[in-house]
């Protein structure tokens, strides 16, 4: 029965050993956080609590952000884009594209003090779009008519149910030109390009990888652990950084047991 408990315990002992020393280890190796950002955006809170959780974290030493986006609402995008700039007052901030990063997604990139994409990356799409589809033609043929009441000249500007004015196209048109504005002005910030040379790129045009460094809109032609790499090496971090993925908040509890099933599944494979 003695050799039993004795057993027990050593066993006991070696599973806290090896937990702890995973936790401990991770604790003490020098991180890079990753954010990953996907498809096209169309809301930012998710994002936005990612860098929070990175710039209070005084571990993760540098952040990539991960696009492969074709972009999404401006507001959303715009928002991301502020964020990481504060994020950068903290932290080195790199960013790496996927196959396409356009757009909202090229908005939010150039918030990133060093951008890296391959050849083959679709990029740029520097513009604003708003589009109409009216089926106003197709009611009448099927005998459907809208009503609309409503308390506000340009309310329902846009509506699907009928054809825009002249005067709303002009009003819409004012609007996406005032963002558009911005969208140049924070891509000559972000690229250090004069406002002239960047409004001749800024025409909704797309480029590869390879035609975006030669416009500067990109700063190197290089894979995601390129830029971990270089990253490494601005920071002086000596060996292999851990990347560290950013995760919703989660209690201390629910990290310990996700933590432990995932060290006993590495393992296990």
């Amino acid at each position: 029965m003695k050799k039993k408990k004795i057993a027990f315990g050593l066993i006991v002992a070696i599973f806290l050993i090896f937990v702890f020393g995973s936790i401990f280890g991770r604790l003490f190796t020098e991180r890079i956080g990753v954010i990953e950002i996907e498809g096209v955006v169309t809301d930012s809170k998710e994002i936005l609590e990612q860098i929070e959780q990175f710039k209070e974290d005084d571990g993760v030493k540098g952040v990539i952000v991960r696009i492969d986006s074709p972009g999404g609402a401006s507001a959303p995008c715009q928002e991301i884009h502020k964020e990481l700039k504060k994020l950068r007052e903290k932290k080195k901030v790199f960013v790496s594209m996927g196959s396409v990063c356009a757009s909202g997604g090229y908005y939010i990139a150039v918030a990133g003090e060093k951008i890296y994409a391959m050849p083959s990356t679709i990029t740029g799409s520097i513009g604003v779009l708003v589009e109409q589809i009216v089926v106003e033609d197709l009611l009448k043929k099927i005998g459907l008519q809208a009503n609309t009441i409503k308390a506000g000249e340009y309310k329902d500007t846009g509506s699907p149910f009928r054809k825009m004015k002249d005067e709303e196209k002009a009003y819409l048109k004012n609007i996406i030109d005032v963002i558009h504005e911005q969208f140049i002005e924070d891509v000559a910030k972000g690229r250090n390009i004069p406002l002239d040379k960047a409004k001749e790129i800024s025409d909704g045009r797309i480029f590869t990888g390879s035609m975006a460094k030669e416009y500067k809109l990109i700063d190197k032609i290089g894979t995601f652990y390129d830029a971990v790499e270089d990253l490494r090496l601005l920071l002086n971090i000596k060996g292999k950084p851990q990347l560290v993925y950013a995760k919703k908040r989660i209690s201390m509890l629910r990290w310990l047991i996700s933590f432990f099933f995932e060290e006993v599944t590495r393992d296990l494979r």
